[in-house]
Parts: structure tokens; sequence; C-alpha cells
């Protein structure tokens, strides 16, 4: 019986395969699979009965079975690195096997039923077999050798290179085969192993290999078993939050059932992970893994790219585990012991997508049993501050919860706030802590006890951070919301007090050596992160007690990232957290670790003023005493004064306005700069709040430069040379020393940034300047300078001429002329952001108008210098785009949103100037963009500043104010100094 079934099969096959012979006449390009038979063409090629095809689309890329979840799609994560042997048929070694025809044959019926196995990328047919005969396939080691049918595919020898299939097959039992795998034939998967002595395996998403993220050493409160998670813990004072590391799905079974025994009838769980997080079954639970990239095992994936969200990701991960497992008998390999790789990798038995659970799963399905349980997957990030966004989905899912708000009885419980991280740690006690807040408002404010601090929380210094005085200054009940806060992280310290670790991060920070580095990468420049990072947690969590006073009372009727869009003035502290440069000494120049260099060097003289007038880029603007200039020394400044103050232009009041806001010193009658050796080209700036701050630290290093009495290394404009000074002066000196000359010299420093927008408080302090100055004299000159007379300068000049129209009459404003040249639109700023801003603004298009007159005005002063503050904005966008070097082109990208930025508040500090002139301009423009624009959502549109004309503003963080103005004020020269 057997023997006539095996020969009817035989025929059978004898039949299909004239068939496939016809086919492939026809044009077709199947493979004829038949014991013995020699394939027409292959010369001296005898196919055996297992055969080895290779399948692939010369011109098709793999494609990955998470189509939507490409390779790469976690930011930061792990750089890919092939794993696994190449397979060991190759293109090399059989020419005949170059892959599928490019037209592919729709797939037909199988003689068996169901369908035929797609053997090309788009179901197409392999080619005609040529060449030798081929070896038989070797098999993974992961892979049973008792299956009748395998699958394995390995990465392309190069990333566009066509895709190789490799299918090892028999006759037996095909169409069970083939049915299973007919989808999975399309894809293109990898294997790879962590270490040479375990075996190859399947990668999730082609690189990451699943471990457990759960071991005894991370339960240091001992709480797995008695509890259900790992170091579950109650924030201290009766407060009904708690956190916990991650659970298996029993334990976490067991958590709600402890909460439920202590009397907590309703409870709201936040999963605070980031990272995919999937349970497999292990010992009767399961337990959870997440995939891990071979090169950082021990760290978690994080920064999903924008759009992709992580519910939807690990879904398909389980979909992708399902699938391997079924290539591999139903099971898969996951890592339990990445410290010692002992008895690794473990095999897993999965079945059905039911032996795989995801968090939603875990979390989510109780809400069946305990109506009054609710869920919420609240990613937080693992260093830093948490996004606006995050905070913003936060507060939605307490506005679900009436017995969190005074809308409802406050004498009814708050719900059980329960929050879980993997370690139950650095996420969870963030949470924690935000939680603790809430409900302080909810009873009131802290309650006495509350603030009865921890032994450890005592050692802790009393002098706040510098950031942390700044914030207690500028907002209402600053030491009130800062005491709060830390009552809250002391009540939620058992595991982590967050702002001992800011002082442990500041302490290793300060004790390292000047010159002590790791890899290239200064030790330093770590721990200054680390040190930025949990500061910048602290700062927002401060913050987010100023919105809960608020806010809370008002059911948080706006959201938080709308709220602080209220409130720029706290971007703008967030943006200057270091505060080193306060600090630096003398013995930083006298030691080598900065050096001077003379201004002449990176201030080059384009307007050829120095024969006449002694300084670089002197300049007028025409009809109006206003007067720009670079960088001048003593005797420069005299000049300039002697010229205004002459028969011709009989100026007897001055005002001097010097808008650096770097180190600036003169000796041996030449003007100097810090800067660091490594990068001549970068100015250091100072973060000061007020202009005394800068000119005490340049009395400071003064005095230190003339008691070292040390020969020092200096860089003039062509070469360095070893100087000592016998005299050294601070500008302040210097100008107080020609006021005995000029009884109507008036000086004033105002700090502003280079290339970007003044902030509000400058516009104030040059708008009283000026005012000032008018009062004594309506005849007052005014003259500023920077370093190259160019940017800032040109600014403030802008500002003087848009003020002096508002004293002394508004000039007659002529029609545009019609101009025909490339990017007119855009050199005219009608970009599509400048327009909204003019839209809101009463005559916004007048206002816009008046700022371009002044910017001609001002720019026909300085042709030869190719500048103009509008035109430059298109100009710096272009190059920018072109730029080959990547840190050139973020550079260039960061500079065209300042520019841009700088002429939008132009247009703004305009409209003020007309809205506010009734009241003589009492309001200052600081708070009248706080109190009026920002309410007409001036910020917000700020907030989302870009060139929306060419590009999506979706993956542009610069776009925002957050990280656009931190940007600008960050450097990437070493740490000097002290972290105050």
């Amino acid at each position: 019986m057997g023997e006539r079934k095996r020969k009817e099969g035989g025929e059978r096959n004898e039949g299909r395969k004239g068939k496939k012979r016809k086919e492939k006449q026809a044009g077709g390009a199947r493979v004829a699979l038949c014991k013995g038979q020699e394939e027409p063409g292959a010369e001296g090629s005898h196919l055996p009965l297992k055969v080895a095809t290779a399948a692939a689309a010369a011109k098709q890329p793999p494609r990955s079975i998470l189509s939507s979840f490409p390779a790469g799609s976690f930011a930061h994560a792990p750089k890919e690195k092939e794993e696994g042997r190449e397979g060991e048929l190759s293109e090399d070694r059989h020419p005949g096997l170059v892959g599928a025809q490019a037209g592919a044959q729709p797939r037909s019926a199988s003689p068996w039923g169901g369908q035929r196995a797609p053997w090309g990328p788009a179901g197409g047919a392999a080619p005609p077999v040529s060449g030798p005969a081929l070896p038989p396939l070797q098999t993974p080691p992961s892979l049973s050798p008792g299956r009748k049918s395998r699958l394995a595919s390995r990465p392309a020898a190069s990333p566009g290179g066509p895709r190789r299939v490799f299918l090892h097959a028999d006759l037996y039992n095909c169409k069970e085969e083939f049915q299973i795998h007919d989808d999975l034939l399309k894809a293109g998967y990898t294997v790879g192993r962590i270490t040479e002595s375990t075996p190859e395996h399947y990668l999730v998403q082609g690189k990451y290999f699943m471990v457990r993220d759960v071991y005894s050493k991370l339960d240091v409160l001992n709480t797995a078993s008695s509890c259900g998670a790992p170091n579950f813990r109650q924030a201290k004072g009766g407060y009904s939050v708690f956190g916990m590391g991650q659970p298996s799905l029993d334990g976490f079974k067991q958590v709600l059932q402890k909460l439920q025994n202590e009397g907590h009838k309703e409870c709201i769980m936040f999963c605070v992970r980031e990272e995919p997080v999937l349970f497999l079954p292990l010992d009767n639970d399961f337990m959870s893994y997440t995939p891990r990239g071979k090169e950082n095992l021990h760290e978690n994936l994080h920064s999903l790219q924008r759009g992709v969200k992580v519910e939807n990701l690990e879904l398909s991960i389980r979909k992708e585990i399902h699938d391997f497992a079924k290539l591999s008998e139903n099971t898969y390999y996951v890592y339990n012991d990445i410290e010692h790789f002992k008895d690794e990798p473990h095999s897993v038995s999965i079945r059905c997508e039911e032996d795989i659970h995801v968090t939603e799963e875990v979390y989510k399905r109780p809400v069946f049993l305990l109506p009054s349980y609710r869920y919420h997957r609240l990613p937080l990030p693992v260093e830093g501050a948490p996004l606006e966004a995050q905070l913003d989905a936060f507060l939605n899912f307490l506005r679900e919860s009436p017995n969190l708000l005074l809308l409802q009885d406050p004498s009814r419980p708050p719900p059980a706030l329960l929050f879980s991280c993997q370690t139950g740690v650095g996420r969870t006690n963030l949470a924690m802590v935000l939680g603790t807040l809430v409900l302080f408002h909810r009873k009131g404010g802290p309650q006495k006890q509350d603030h009865s601090l921890p032994q450890s929380s005592k050692f802790l210094p009393k002098d706040q951070f510098q950031i942390i005085q700044n914030y207690i200054a500028t907002v209402p009940k600053g030491q009130q919301i800062v005491e709060e806060v830390d009552a809250a992280i002391s009540l939620c310290s058992e595991m982590h007090n967050m702002r001992e670790a800011i002082y442990e991060n500041k302490k290793k920070l300060e004790a390292i050596g000047e010159d002590y580095q790791t890899q290239a990468n200064t030790t330093k420049e770590y721990f200054l992160q680390r040190t930025l990072q949990s500061l910048e947690r602290y700062f927002y969590l401060i913050t987010f007690n100023y919105y809960l006073h608020e806010q809370y009372p008002l059911a948080f009727a706006l959201s938080f990232s709308r709220w602080m869009c209220r409130h720029p003035e706290l971007y703008r502290l967030q943006a200057n957290m270091n505060m080193s440069e306060l600090t630096i000494k003398g013995d930083q120049i006298t030691k080598g670790a900065r050096v001077l260099v003379v201004d002449d060097r990176f201030s080059p003289d384009v307007l050829s003023t120095v024969r006449e007038m002694s300084v670089a880029n002197f300049r007028r603007v025409p009809k109006m005493s206003v007067y720009g200039m670079a960088q001048p020394n003593s005797k420069a400044i005299g000049s300039v004064l002697s010229y205004l103050t002459d028969a011709k232009r009989k100026h007897s009041h001055i005002l001097w306005v010097n808008l650096r806001e770097e180190v600036v010193l003169e000796g041996n009658e030449q003007t100097y700069t810090l800067r660091e050796v490594s990068n001549l080209d970068q100015q250091i700036t100072v973060p000061v709040t007020s202009p005394e701050q800068l000119e005490k630290l340049e009395s400071v290093l003064k005095s230190d430069l003339l008691k070292s009495q040390k020969w020092i290394e200096v860089y003039l404009e062509q070469e360095k040379q070893m100087k000592m000074f016998k005299t050294c002066l601070t500008m302040q000196e210097i100008f107080n020393q020609h006021k005995s000359t000029c009884q109507g010299l008036a000086y004033k420093r105002i700090p502003i940034p280079d290339f970007c927008a003044p902030r509000e408080k400058d516009f104030d302090q040059l708008l009283e300047a000026t005012k000032a100055a008018l009062a004594e004299d309506c005849h007052t000159a005014f003259v500023f300078n920077c370093h190259s007379g160019r940017g800032r300068t040109t600014t403030a000049m802008v500002i003087a001429v848009l003020t002096l129209w508002h004293f002394n009459g508004i000039p007659e404003m002529v029609e545009d002329e019609i101009v025909s040249v490339p990017d007119a639109k855009y050199t005219k700023g009608e970009f599509e952001v400048v327009m909204k801003i003019v839209q809101i603004l009463p005559e916004g298009h007048q206002m816009k108008k008046e700022v371009d007159i002044a910017l001609d005005t001002v720019s026909e002063t300085m042709t030869p210098m190719h500048y103009h503050l509008r035109e430059i904005i298109i100009c710096t966008y272009r190059q920018g785009k072109a730029a080959k070097d990547v840190k050139e082109m973020q550079t260039l990208n960061l500079r065209s949103l300042q520019y841009l930025e700088r002429y939008i508040y132009l247009i703004l500090f305009n409209a003020y100037l007309h809205l506010e002139k009734k009241d003589s301009w009492q309001r200052p423009f600081s708070i009248w963009m706080q109190e009026v624009a920002s309410k007409a959502g001036v910020y917000e549109i700020l907030n989302h500043l870009g060139f929306t004309e060419f590009e999506d503003l979706e993956d542009k963080p610069l776009s925002q104010l957050r990280y656009r103005w931190q940007e600008q004020s960050r450097n990437s020269l070493p740490f000097r100094g002290e972290f105050i």
C-alpha cells in the first residue's frame, strides 16, 4: 500500500514537472523540485531531493515584518551590529542564484490545496538554477534538525543588496509548512548571537535580544514576595501614593489585592516605562522581558521616534516572537542572566500569541474585575525632566478622577496613585513626587509633619543653587513653592532622594582634575550632564508646583504646555542652569587653562574706519545721532568722543552702551577676551542676571592678573606671544577715566546674546536708558558697540531708531517697489510664522513695515559687510540645507531660527511702542509681553517657530522655546570653576 502511494505520488510529481517546464519555457521562473531530474540548461548540475534555493528581488531591499517599525525606531538605540553567520550559499559561489525576475508571477492553487508558497518577495518564482551541484544547507544550531521544513534568512551582504531566503524543504508535509509560512517568506529575518559560545537565533526588529529586566538584586526593599513587586512602598505622611518596580503578572494581582486589603477602594495605575515590555511564561507565571541591543544589554531602549506608540510596538514584537517560535518548533530564546550568561539563552515555549502578554493586557484587564480601577501608560524619561506633553497627559488622566479635584467633597478619600517603572527608583520616584504634590493641593498644602525631613536630607547644604535662587526671586511665592517641592521629595525618598543626587553629581564633577579623561570623553563632561539633568528634573518639579498653585483651583483649565507659554520667563531661567562661568578666577589664565585673545583677531575692519576713527566698523545711521562700531580700546574711545563733541556735531551728551556679555579687559592698550586654547573661535559668554555681575567678574580677573606678575600667553591677530601686563583695566574703569574729559558721557553695560533676539529684559534696559538720556538732552548721541560691530550692534541700533521715531515722529512710508529677484518674498520677511504674528497684532502690517524701513536704514550704513538683519534669515536657512558637515548644518539651522526670532521680536517691540505710548511706556516690555502678548498667543506661535513653507516642524525640537533657548545658551567648552 505504502509503495503504491509512493508511486502515485511520483506520478503526480512527474505530471507537475512537465507543467512546470512548460511554464518556465513560456516565461515563468519556477524551479522544478524533482528527484534526480536535471534542470534544462544547467550543465552538469544535479538537483537532489533536498534543495536550497535563494529568492531575492535584485532591486528591492529586505522588508522587515515590522514594516511600520523599521530598525532604528528607537532614537539613541545601540548601533546595529550584524550578528550570526553569513549563509553557506551565496551568489559568489553560485552565480546562477541571481534573484527573482522583475515580473512576479501570480500565485496559483497548490496541488495539495491552499496556495502555492511565494518564492520571491512579491510571490514570484525562483530563477533557473545553473552551476555545480549545490551542497546541503547547514542549519543554525538553534533550529531543530528534526524539522521537515526550515527557514533561515540572514542580512544581505550590503544594505541595498538583494535579500536571500534559504529554503530547505521535503516534498512530504509541504502542504502544512507552506500554509503556515506563506506570509513569513515575505520577510527578511536576522539571526544573531550574544557571545561566540551561545547559539544563533532570530532577533526582534532585526537587532535586539529579549532580556529579563528584573532580578533579585534589584529588590532592595525585599518586597517582591511579601507585596508582589520589587521595591514596593508608600509615600510617608499617609499620602496614598505608591511606587514599585516591575511586577510579574501574578505579582501585580498580589499588589492590587494588598491595596484592597488596606482599604483603597479606588486605584489609578501608571506604568511610566517608555520602552516596550513583554511578559513571557516562566515558572507558572509571566515575567517581564525587554528588547536590548548587544552593545548595551544593561540599557533599556529609550526615546522612541515621534509618532511611534510603545503599545503598538509591543504588539508588533509579540507577533514577531510568535512567528519566530513557529519556525523553531514553538520555542523562542531569551536571556535571564546577562551578568554571567550561565545556561543562556533559555528557551521559552510559545504555542500561540496568548503565551505572550503585552503591558496593557497585564495592567488593563483588572478593570473588568475592579470597576474602580484604572490604568494609564505615562512614559517618562530615565534622565532629565519630563516633556510638557508628558505632564499634559498626566494632568488629563487626573481630570478623569473627580476625587482628585476640588469639585468633589474633599472629605472623600482620594484614589491610590500607583506608579511603576523597571526598578521602582528613578522614574517611579519622579512620578511619586508629582502625585504627592497634587495631593498636597487637594489637602490645601503640605501638613506640618510633612516638613520634618528624614535624617539624610538634613545634611544637604542650606544654600540653593543659583538657578533656584533666581527662580525664587522671579516667581510669586517662590520660596513657598520650592519648600513644598522639597517636602514632597523628602516624603518619597525611601529609595531615592532627588536633591541628594544633584549634590552627589556636583561633588564628583568638581573633584575631577582638569586633565582627567576617559576614552577621549572627559569624565567631567559626563558628570556635568548628570548634574544638569538632575537639576533640570528638580527645576521642572518646582515649575509643576507653580502650575498647581495657579491651575489646581481651576481644575487644570490650561494644559501645562499652554501654561508654560504664558510664563516664558521660566524657559529663560531653565536655559541658564550652568552658572559656573561666574566663579572663574585669574588662575585659569595664569595656569594656561584659558588664554587671552586680542579682539582684533576676530573683528576685521570691513568698513575701513580704523585709520580715521581708530576703531573697526564705525558708522552712523543717516540723519540720526545713532552710531555703531566694534570693540574700541581706550585710545579709540577718546577718538570717537572727540569726533562726537567737535564743532561740527556738538553733542554735549553721549550715551555709550556696551552690548558684550563676555569678559572684556584692556591690557597694554589692547582689548582682550577669554577663550579656550582648543577653541579660539568660540566666545565664552557669562550667564549674568545683571550687568553688575559681569563687571564684578572682570574686576576679579583684572586683580588676579596684576597680582600674579607672570608671563601670560596671549593670542594676537596673527601670532601668539608671552606678555606680562603692566596695566590692566576693565571697561567700566576706562569710561570712568574718559568722564573726566567728557562731562556729558554716560556709560551702560547691557549684555545681550549674540545671533539671538534680545531677551525681554534687554529691551527694557535699552528703552529705559534711551528714555533717561532723552529726558536729559533730546539731542543725545547714542553709541553702541559689541565685539565686531555687526549683529548685536545692528540690533541695538534698530531698537534705538524705532524708539527715537516714537519720540521725534515716524517718517513717511513709501510703497514697496516690485522686486523680481530669487526669494524676494522671503528677503522681505514674509515668512508664514512672521505673518501669523502680523495678523494678530493691531495694524500688524504697518508694524512690520516700520521695522523693515528701520532695518533698511541701518543696513545702508554697512553695505560692504553684506549683512542685513532681515535678508540674512533666508540666506542662513539655505546655507544650512546645503551644508555637507553635520555640525555646520546644525549650527546654521539654529542660526536661521534665531535670526527669524530676532526679526519677530523687533516687530513685537514696535507694536509695544505704539500701544503703550499713551502711558509713556510705564509698563515695561517684559511685563507687556507676559500680560498682553502671551495671552494673545504670541509665545505659542514662537513655540512652533520654523520655516513651515519649506518643511514640517514635527521632528524639529529647535522650533520649541524650551530647546531653542536652551541650545543658544549651551556651549561645547570644557567645564571650569564651580557648579553653583
